[in-house]
């Protein structure tokens, strides 16, 4: 590693927005480590990455003694991360009353626990050197309540107050976190929502019109606001939530 190369981690790298972030973040320089329990998912996105400025750690977020020293190792072995994205989720289409325990805490598990044990572990190094960047995936489903998907609205909700917590307790000693809320993207998850509706066409049709130029985000656009709250530009940028839904939230 060089003296001026940027590192970052990267959970849910495996597909989605973590695999276009990841893409992005190592043609802007970083060197990144993903994270994600999904390794064939890991191999693709590591396919098309340069040799040696993708690496992989194959971790359930929500085994909580693995990711510490998974984490532990990574700054170990490539030194403390420059930026890191907690972008790994789950979620479950149910009401209050149809989500199942099982289900509850595995939501909140990954989706805002991850985000929780991954900063609490890398916060101190950040601290010590002085300077660091966090920015955590939310969703629109954190701002406005979405019909069957309590626990991942719970979720995401929790995913934008612990931002807005870290930034006030941290930013005096050089941390900036920032959350990214995007609406309805074209990954792989929608995917599979997709392919167990009655009627598929019917509804990526009603999806694609929740937004407001009748379309679905692309996982690349969502790296783009990531790879913007990560740089120097967004320097006065902390404790914020941005909304990338395509006016979804507008009206």
């Amino acid at each position: 590693m060089t003296q001026h190369e940027r590192t970052a981690i990267v959970t849910g790298a495996g597909s989605g927005i973590g695999r276009a972030t990841s893409h992005r973040l190592v043609a802007e320089g970083y060197r990144v480590c993903g994270l994600d329990i999904d390794e064939a998912g890991l191999a693709r996105t590591a396919d098309t990455a340069p040799s040696g400025q993708f690496t992989v750690r194959v971790v359930d977020l929500t085994d909580v003694a693995a990711l510490e020293a998974v984490l532990a190792e990574v700054v170990v072995e490539e030194g403390v991360p420059d930026l890191l994205v907690n972008n790994a989720g789950v979620g479950v289409a149910a009401t209050t009353p149809e989500t199942s325990v099982a289900d509850w805490e595995r939501t909140i598990g990954v989706n805002l626990g991850g985000v929780f044990h991954t900063c609490r572990v890398v916060l101190p190094h950040m601290v010590a050197r002085g300077e660091g960047v966090i920015v955590n995936v939310s969703s629109v489903a954190g701002i406005v309540g979405v019909r069957r998907r309590a626990a991942y609205c719970a979720s995401k909700a929790g995913v934008i107050g612990l931002t807005r917590a870290i930034a006030a307790d941290h930013a005096a000693e050089g941390i900036r976190v920032n959350a990214v809320c995007p609406g309805t993207v074209d990954t792989e998850w929608i995917g599979k929502i997709l392919a167990s509706a009655p009627d598929p066409d019917a509804a990526r049709a009603a999806m694609e019109a929740r937004q407001l130029d009748g379309r679905m985000g692309s996982p690349e656009e969502v790296a783009a606001g990531i790879a913007f709250l990560a740089s120097p530009e967004a320097r006065f940028v902390n404790g914020s939530a941005l909304i990338m839904d395509g006016g979804m939230t507008a009206v």
